[in-house]
């Protein structure tokens, strides 16, 4: 039994599907997935028995022609039994569209967007956590008529255990600590344990390079690590602080404890990372607005952010 399952993007809800593809093939050893992604992501899929890693850039398949130049390709390489699809966007509709006419099936992730239009809707005062992404991702298997039964347990690859990693940027402001914030909570947490700053991209990576000429105790690592190299670094880690963004869904693919910072989201959407505890968010509780965004990726209502500003980076450190 064959199964080619697709997620282009982003970066944490990709490394999110690992923990559950890993698991799902553990328990039904008679079936292979092909994990369909961008080239860059291969990384996050090395060393899992039986399954194949499809690398492709998505941009080279624009529009509906090249939609459907895709659907054969796959079809015809990989021959699959099923579809699974786990990102429900434009493309992938697409996508789905052709392997149906194909006389596939296709099972489709259900994102629950109803649920987190509620969840963020600053007027609804009830907020109860929805269904975990990781679940919702195994649901589009057992839909299938597989058994997936998750541990929500993370699985640590390396017994030593040295220094703290700081990972102090996200894609939005939302999601992410004020800069000043975070090179205060730097150096208190510096002055106890080696810290190795993370992140990504120019502007981070020079970012973090001057915060580690000033603060004693502390190394760069943003821009300096392959996608392999970042993941075997924090696994050596004592605790990673990281905001919602991608370095607490790596934590989790090799068992570090992550301590993570929410602001304009929350946990409740279901994307804490896998394995991770709800005691190490750092979160201000008592914000009836929180959460008003899924992603991050709203302004501010209010105008001060006071999500992110009324965070104590002494809870933070006390945490640590």
């Amino acid at each position: 039994m064959r199964i080619l399952a697709y997620r282009f993007s982003a970066f944490g809800d990709v490394a999110m599907t690992v923990p559950v593809i890993t698991e799902f093939l553990e328990q039904n050893p008679e079936v292979e997935v092909v994990m369909v992604s961008r080239s860059n992501f291969k990384e996050l899929f090395q060393g899992i028995p039986n399954l194949i890693f499809k690398g492709i850039n998505i941009d080279d398949y624009n529009g509906i022609i090249g939609i459907n130049k895709l659907s054969k390709q796959l079809k015809n390489e990989f021959k699959p039994d099923y579809i699974a699809d786990l990102h429900d966007v434009i493309r992938t509709k697409l996508l789905n569209i052709f392997f149906k006419l194909n006389g596939q099936k296709v099972f489709v992730l259900d994102k629950g967007k109803e649920e987190k239009k509620k969840l963020t809707d600053i007027n609804n005062l009830e907020k109860k956590p929805l269904k975990p992404t990781t679940e919702r991702y195994a649901d589009v298997f057992r839909a299938m008529g597989f058994k997936v039964n998750l541990s929500h347990q993370y699985r640590s690859i390396s017994a030593e255990k040295v220094g703290i990693g700081f990972a102090p940027f996200a894609q939005h402001q939302g999601k992410m600590l004020p800069l000043e914030k975070s090179f205060e909570l730097a150096k208190l947490i510096a002055k106890k344990d080696k810290l190795y700053f993370f992140g990504g991209g120019k502007g981070e990576s020079e970012i973090l390079e001057n915060w580690a000429t000033q603060i004693p105790n502390t190394e760069n690592l943003a821009g300096k690590l392959s996608i392999s190299d970042e993941l075997q670094k924090i696994s050596k880690l004592k605790t990673m602080i990281s905001m919602d963004s991608a370095n607490m869904h790596l934590a989790s693919l090799v068992g570090t404890r992550c301590v993570s910072v929410w602001g304009s989201t929350h946990y409740f959407a279901g994307f804490l990372g896998y394995g991770q505890s709800i005691d190490d968010v750092i979160e201000v509780k008592d914000l009836t607005c929180r959460p008003c965004s899924v992603f991050g990726d709203k302004e501010c209502f209010r105008g001060d952010w006071a999500c992110l500003q009324e965070i104590d980076i002494q809870k933070i450190n006390d945490k640590i």
